[in-house]
């Protein structure tokens, strides 16, 4: 459910995007976006995002899933092609800084949906994200430098099933600047709907002292 709403906000964003909720974090569309996405599953949210925005686009998750991405991106490679959009693979476990370094952090936007569920897992994601986000290039903290030359964003489809959520929530507001974009209404049945929200860096004041903090 969290994927098909991020996939049709990129689809609405690419038919209108004055009137879309992704228009501030889509600002630069003079040039082919780089973009990550994190626990990418079948990859459709990646797919889409190569296809509607003509993006350069990895789609990244465990070692073991990247078979299965490989096969659904070259499967789709015509289409990919005639959309100006490109989709890599490569494996990616969260809170490993030197899967990060392989990868690079020359993002312009870091994608994911529904993967805040095992609360296990919350700090080894926040860890990921605060070295795509608050790290520039050369793997130094943005305390140590000016500003990365392009601010990262992460934008995430979250559907709540646990109380426990909350706590992600609580740490990652240590570290980024988090606001709601969009919001779907509940299917029926459910009793909360998709939120989408966007982490971003806080202001460069706040910065010295959110780089490097503790999250427990």
């Amino acid at each position: 459910m969290s994927a098909t709403t991020l996939v049709t906000l990129l689809d609405h964003h690419r038919c209108d995007p004055s009137n879309s909720p992704l228009s501030s974090t889509l600002l630069d569309q003079r040039r082919s976006l780089n973009i990550l996405e994190l626990g990418s599953g079948t990859g459709l949210v990646g797919i889409a995002a190569a296809a509607t925005l003509g993006a350069n686009v990895t789609v990244t998750d465990l070692p073991h899933v990247i078979t299965n991405l490989q096969f659904n991106a070259e499967a789709n490679a015509a289409v990919l092609a005639a959309n100006g959009g490109t989709v890599h693979v490569a494996p990616l476990r969260w809170g490993e800084a030197d899967d990060v370094n392989l990868i690079g952090r020359d993002f312009d936007l870091v994608l994911a949906s529904d993967v805040v569920y095992h609360d296990h897992l919350y700090e080894p994601l926040l860890e990921t994200l605060r070295l795509l986000l608050l790290v520039d290039r050369k793997g130094q903290s943005q305390s140590q430098t000016e500003k990365k030359e392009t601010e990262t964003v992460f934008v995430m489809a979250h559907l709540k099933r646990w109380k426990k959520d909350s706590v992600f929530f609580k740490k990652a507001r240590k570290l980024f600047h988090v606001e709601v974009l969009h919001v779907d209404r509940p299917s029926q049945g459910s009793r909360v709907g998709v939120v989408v929200y966007s982490f971003a860096r806080k202001p460069q004041s706040l910065n010295s002292a959110l780089a490097n903090v503790s999250l427990t």
